[in-house]
C-alpha cells in the first residue's frame, strides 16, 4: 500500500500535501493581573480554561508571571472560543448534583 493510497487523495504523497504549509508562531494570549496590575502575553500552555454548567462556573486561570498570584476570570462565549481555538487546556466541570 502507499502512501497516496492511505491518504485518500489519489496521487497525491503526504511530502505534497504538506509542501506548501509554512511553520506557525505560537499563539500568545495579552492578560493582566489585579493583584499587581502588570500587562503580559501568556502562552496557551500557562492558562487553563474551565468550562462549567453557567456562566457563573466557566473561568479562566493562570499564575501572574510577576508577582506569583493566582488569578482566576470569567470566561464568556468569545473567550471560550479564543482559548480552546489558541490549544489552552480545558476542563468540563461536571455537577456532582443528582436529580
Amino acid at each position: 500500500m502507499t502512501e497516496s493510497s492511505t491518504s485518500g487523495v489519489r496521487g497525491m504523497t503526504v511530502a505534497a500535501a504538506f509542501a506548501g504549509m509554512k511553520s506557525v508562531a505560537p499563539v500568545v494570549f495579552r492578560a493582566g493581573c489585579p493583584d499587581c496590575r502588570g500587562r503580559f502575553e501568556l502562552a496557551a500552555s500557562a492558562l487553563r480554561l474551565a468550562i462549567g454548567a453557567t456562566s457563573r462556573t466557566t473561568f479562566y486561570s493562570f499564575t501572574c508571571p510577576e508577582c506569583g498570584a493566582a488569578v482566576r476570570k470569567p470566561a464568556g462565549e468569545r473567550i471560550v472560543e479564543l482559548l480552546t481555538g489558541g490549544g489552552v487546556s480545558t476542563l468540563r466541570l461536571h455537577s456532582t448534583l443528582q436529580h
